[in-house]
This record gives C-alpha cells, structure tokens and sequence, in this order.
C-alpha cells in the first residue's frame, strides 16, 4: 500500500501533489486544507484521510475530525494538525500518544519537514512540511511511503518546487 502524505495546502492543491497523489492508493491530509474544494479534490483521486488545522472553518471540521487513528496492513497511525515540537508535543499529543502507541504520528502545522524517531514514544514522527503556497517555508514538499507488514517503508521526500507568494 502506497500513502501519499500531505499537509498544510492552505486552499492550493499544486499539480504535481496531484500526480503523486494519483500514484499513490490513499492519500493522508495532516490539516490547514484551507477550503473544501482541494479536499474534494483529493477525494476524487483517492480515498483520503484528513483532519482539520487551526485555519480550517466550520465546513472543513466538519467532515474532518481534529485527529484520526488509522490502522493500514498493521500500522497504527496517529495523525493530528498540531502536535507540538518533536519531542516536546502538547499535552493532547502526549496523552494520545500514551492511550493510543501508535507506530507513527503525522503531523503538519509547523510547515517544518521532519522526520524521525521518537524513542519516548517508540514511534516514527512524520511531518511532511508544507504542501501550499501559504507561509514560510521557501519550498513545497510531501512524502510518499509503503506500508508492507505493518512497517512504513520507501519514505521519499517530494519537493514540489519554490513556495509563490
């Protein structure tokens, strides 16, 4: 199974988050989707997860839930908008990281690229950056990966080019 990982679109779905997405079997959204019709977009593509971010109004929350826990081939999967910064999560990070022990956590909000290994937690951390033209960060990027027995597996990072705006 193929995840295509995005977060923090903020209204713009870019062309080429498209095609990833199109290659991939089901498609994560970790918040700030930013209007409705990029999520209905993505849903036209492949089946997608997605929760809502702190700049998602009223119609995005309320088809997205603030987090999922999502179970793919074996893999427990905690994905949330605002977790806190790696390691030192908030508090309802941390609570749901210790009632849930999920393998990963996805989140977004930082519109920081990071991956990696929480050893607190025993988890993967996964945030794919920013996906929008919205922010600071000067390039766009996602992540695509495998899910096989129950392991993430062949994480790439996709940089979708310079941020406009």
């Amino acid at each position: 199974m193929k995840i295509a990982l995005l977060s923090d679109t903020h209204s713009f779905l870019d062309p080429l988050c498209v095609k990833h997405c199109e290659t991939a079997d089901e498609i994560f959204h970790a918040g700030d989707i930013g209007d409705v019709s990029v999520l209905e977009q993505l849903q036209k593509i492949k089946p997608t997860s997605a929760v809502y971010g702190n700049i998602d109004g009223q119609l995005i929350r309320s088809c997205s839930p603030r987090y999922t826990l999502l179970e793919r081939e074996g893999l427990n999967i905690l994905m949330i908008h605002i977790a806190g910064a790696f390691g030192s999560y908030n508090p309802e990070t941390r609570g749901l990281l210790q009632r849930f022990k999920p393998q990963v956590l996805i989140c977004g909000h930082s519109h920081i690229l990071k991956v990696a290994h929480d050893h607190r937690f025993s988890c993967l951390y996964v945030n794919p950056g920013a996906a929008g033209n919205h922010g600071f960060h000067p390039v766009k990027t996602m992540i695509t990966f495998h899910v096989k027995n129950g392991k993430p597996t062949e994480m790439d990072v996709i940089e979708l080019g310079r941020r406009i705006g």
